[in-house]
């Protein structure tokens, strides 16, 4: 799902909206639904932590955790191995340098392989749904399902 700005982004008070939290819960809500599954049935994500606060608003505008849940969210681990997602496992864009332009096929790159079975020592046990988001401030955000 293609989703783009709206004037909410900055016209309230909001500034999670501005950051891409509309963009990517309107994006994840329609994927969620043409998919035919939820949030709780995802086991590895791929998502643009373009900046450390950009991660926290996206975990909850996904569907990760109930809003304003995400600091806790990460404190019991539910974001990585041995927690209710994997979130990242290739690294994420931090890791990458942030390859603007390339971002969203190095995602998709991680996630084909995680679905495979081929990720090595990044593999996710069991991997059967992947998650793809991909967002560019003040614009538009991918929201992408993987299914085997």
């Amino acid at each position: 799902a293609l989703t783009t700005d709206r004037p909410i982004a900055l016209e309230g008070d909001d500034l999670r909206y501005v950051a891409g939290y509309g963009l990517a819960k309107e994006a994840a809500d329609k994927v969620y639904e043409a998919a035919g599954v939820g949030a709780e049935d995802v086991d590895v994500v791929e998502l643009h932590d373009c900046f450390a606060h950009n991660e926290l608003i996206m975990y909850e505008a996904l569907g990760l955790c109930p809003e304003g849940d995400a600091a806790k969210f990460i404190d019991a681990g539910d974001n990585t191995y041995g927690g209710r997602y994997v979130v990242n496992p290739s690294g994420g864009l931090l890791s990458k340098g942030h390859p603007i332009g390339a971002t969203g096929l190095a995602q998709c790159s991680e996630l084909v392989q995680q679905l495979r079975g081929n990720a090595g020592k990044r593999q996710v046990d069991g991997a059967r749904v992947a998650l793809q988001h991909n967002v560019g401030l003040g614009g538009a955000c991918v929201v992408t399902m993987y299914r085997i």
